[in-house]
């Protein structure tokens, strides 16, 4: 499925429609450039899964994961920082992507060999100031 979002609440509304859809031990993998929108998406399926203050969201560049409490546990994970996928293993990983919660992945094209096979694949591209295309494909 693809869609344009014109704006950043358009942009939360298409994450919280996503949210309705994850369960427990979901992946979703975020795929974009710098500024695409990623960390906003993230807000919306915080919002979603009914976290408080998901409006707090914000990227954990500096932290790797943050966890974040709703009807299921949101754990947002931001791989921005991270140059190369040998220094961490899928043991790392494990008990985010077959936890009790939904796994959200910033830059999971830098781990994409360890990710689970079924997992929520989101690419987002730039196409204008405010616009964006998201692409949203299951993987299994």
């Amino acid at each position: 499925m693809d869609t344009i979002s014109n704006s950043v609440d358009e942009t939360i509304a298409i994450g919280e429609r996503l949210a309705k859809k994850l369960k427990k031990g979901d992946c979703v993998a975020l795929i974009g450039n710098l500024g695409s929108g990623k960390t906003i998406l993230t807000k919306g399926i915080a919002k979603g899964l009914g976290v408080k203050n998901a409006k707090y969201v914000n990227s954990p560049t500096f932290v790797i994961i943050k966890e974040y409490r709703g009807k299921l546990p949101l754990y947002h994970i931001d791989l921005y920082r991270l140059n190369k996928s040998s220094l961490i293993d899928a043991e790392n990983f494990e008990e985010y992507f077959y936890g009790d919660g939904v796994t959200v992945i910033e830059w999971a094209d830098k781990i994409r060999k360890l990710l689970p096979k079924k997992h929520t694949e989101v690419k987002l591209k730039v196409t204008g100031e405010d616009k964006r295309k998201i692409y949203i494909l299951k993987r299994s």
